[in-house]
Formats: structure tokens, C-alpha cells, sequence
């Protein structure tokens, strides 16, 4: 599933270079902390993608504003690693580009706030600490996407419902769900946990056995999403 990770400018270490080429570099994701959906990235997550790309069997990240694919990138990613504290990237913007200059005049100024990543997990594994339970990002297997965003705490929540149906669509089993629970950008903790409830309600067959999503839990997870829009 296609899920979305915000981080502010200054825990990203954003720096512009002074040379006004449109040049800047700063960290898309850090290792190690626990985000609101109780993630936590590892290192050496994104060693897959970075080598498929130094391959050439992928792509380097796309370079948009608020996460707004259909739209020209500003910029293009020109280099892309991890060291100890996460996923350094440096890119530049598109000379002659108006909304370029706008979104590096933005950056200077200050009036934007982050960076946020679209990807894919991969691998993970599940643990309990302090009561809670808690999800070790091992692997990323793809990120096509790098935007620059204007609210990075709350960007998550601007819902695409087309994608919503197109996830709904491949659960077939209760770890699925919760998969898809957690990479729900627009569910809080206590929602997620009101909708886990009621599906348990619905669903009869065991965690090892295949289901089907029911019609009535696929509108009532859409009607959560639509409660939470809050952009």
C-alpha cells in the first residue's frame, strides 16, 4: 500500500545553497523515531531502492509540491544516500519554471514547512514496547515521490478516495487490514482502533483464513476518511 511519511524543515536540515542555482539538500526521512502511527523507519531501509536506482532498474524520486502528481515537478532529485541519521537527498529546481521560483523563494522565506515521502513498505516486523505495539520499517520498496509540502503534520490527511477503494480492494485477511489501518493517513489512533473493533464484529473467519471485505465495513472505513479531511 502507498503510504505517506511528513518531516519538518528543521528536522529535515534543509539547506539552500547560496549560489542561486536552486540548489538544496536536506534529510527526507530520519531513522529511529516513532511517528504518530507508531512507525519507526530503521536503517538501511532504503538500501533496496537507492541500489535499484543506482541500477538504473528504477527511478530517482519525482520532485513535487503537496504531493500533486499530475502537475509538472519543480525540480529533479540529483543524489540520494543514507548515513547514521537517514535519507539525505539533495535536488535542485527546474530553471525557468515560474512555479520553481516561487516554491525556492517559499523555501528561503520560510513560509513552507517540509518534506514529505510517498512510498511502499517492504519488509517489517511488528514488536511490543511500554504496553504498546510498534512497527520496524525494515525495507522500503519503492519511492517515487518526494514532495515539498506546505503543512507536513497534517498533509496526510488530504484523502485520495480512488486510492482508498484501490487498497480496500486487496485486503483479504485480518493482517492486511491492519496493515492498511496503519497507512491510513487520515485515521487517528483511537479511530483506527473503533474501526479494527467493528471489523472484528464483521469478520467471522480466522487471521489464517482468506475473506472478503464486506461492503458495509468498505463504506464505513470511507465515511471515516471523509470525517477526517481536514484540508
Amino acid at each position: 500500500m502507498f503510504t505517506r511519511r511528513d518531516i519538518t524543515f528543521e528536522d529535515a536540515e534543509i539547506k539552500v545553497s547560496k549560489s542561486g542555482k536552486g540548489v538544496f539538500s536536506g534529510y527526507a526521512s530520519v531513522f529511529g523515531g516513532v511517528d504518530s502511527y507508531d512507525d519507526s523507519i530503521m536503517k538501511g531501509a532504503y538500501n533496496e531502492v537507492i541500489d535499484s536506482v543506482m541500477k538504473g532498474s528504477a527511478r530517482m524520486p519525482k520532485m513535487f509540491v503537496n504531493h500533486k502528481s499530475y502537475e509538472v515537478p519543480v525540480g529533479k532529485w540529483t543524489k540520494m544516500y543514507e548515513d547514521d541519521k537517514g535519507l539525505f537527498m539533495e535536488g535542485e529546481f527546474t530553471p525557468g519554471n515560474p512555479q520553481s521560483e516561487v516554491i525556492k523563494a517559499a523555501m528561503q522565506h520560510g513560509t513552507v514547512d517540509g518534506l514529505s515521502i510517498g512510498f511502499r513498505v517492504g519488509d517489517y516486523e511488528i514488536i511490543e514496547t511500554g504496553g504498546e505495539k510498534l512497527r520496524l520499517i525494515k525495507s522500503v520498496s519503492e519511492l517515487p515521490e518526494v514532495s515539498i509540502v506546505t503543512f507536513p503534520a497534517d498533509d496526510s490527511a488530504r484523502i485520495d478516495l480512488a486510492s482508498v477503494k484501490s487498497s480496500l480492494e486487496q485486503i483479504t485477511n485480518i493482517k492486511d487490514f491492519e496493515s492498511f489501518l496503519r497507512d491510513a493517513g487520515g485515521f487517528s489512533r483511537a479511530l483506527a482502533t473503533a474501526t479494527a473493533s467493528r471489523a472484528k464484529s464483521l469478520f467471522s473467519q480466522s487471521e489464517s483464513e482468506s475473506l472478503e471485505m464486506p461492503e458495509e465495513l468498505k463504506r464505513e472505513i470511507l465515511r471515516n476518511y471523509l470525517s477526517t479531511r481536514t484540508l
